[in-house]
């Protein structure tokens, strides 16, 4: 039996192996969970000041500690931000669920409390939480979108569903 120790680093081998090839699944009886493939992202960004390779290498990455609003449980979502380039304290994110037709849990988490931590690099800090809207989040989603083309294909997978939220994280 394995414990969460090794869990961990079979989790974080299996991440990287996917990384490195471009099916390394396709032999493979099993298929990877979302909570396992995040678990992987945070334990290789911890390990790396918050550098994560494969289709994250060079993106800049956060994590977003989170309290579930039904469970009250304390959860960490790794994810891609934009920097706010006016407002040093700022970050946004957002809720693209890489195009799914619904928003992520964590979304609804952070607007229901208006309140989180992250970790950026090694350091970790509150910060209040914000929906971003109108033209102020057309424009925000549209530069994430030109740098990330990712986001583009996001939206256009979403277009007539739902306008994938942006949310701003300033520095408490």
């Amino acid at each position: 039996m394995l414990d969460a120790e090794d869990d961990l680093s079979s989790i974080h081998q299996l991440c990287k192996a996917w990384r490195q090839s471009p099916s390394p699944l396709a032999d493979r009886e099993t298929t990877m969970s979302t909570d396992d493939w995040n678990a992987g992202i945070i334990a290789e960004f911890r390990e790396n000041e918050g550098k994560v390779g494969g289709p994250f290498e060079g993106a800049p990455m956060v994590l977003v500690h989170h309290t579930g609003r039904k469970s009250g449980r304390d959860f960490v979502s790794p994810m891609m931000y934009l920097a706010d380039e006016q407002d040093p304290k700022t970050i946004y994110v957002f809720a693209s669920k890489a195009g799914a037709p619904t928003n992520p849990d964590w979304y609804y988490n952070l607007v229901a409390t208006d309140q989180a931590e992250v970790e950026i690099g090694t350091e970790t800090y509150p910060v209040s939480v914000s929906e971003v809207t109108g033209e102020k989040r057309d424009r925000i989603y549209d530069e994430q979108a030109s740098r990330y083309p990712g986001f583009a294909e996001y939206a256009e997978k979403t277009a007539g569903i739902r306008t994938i939220p942006v949310v701003a994280l300033t520095r408490a």
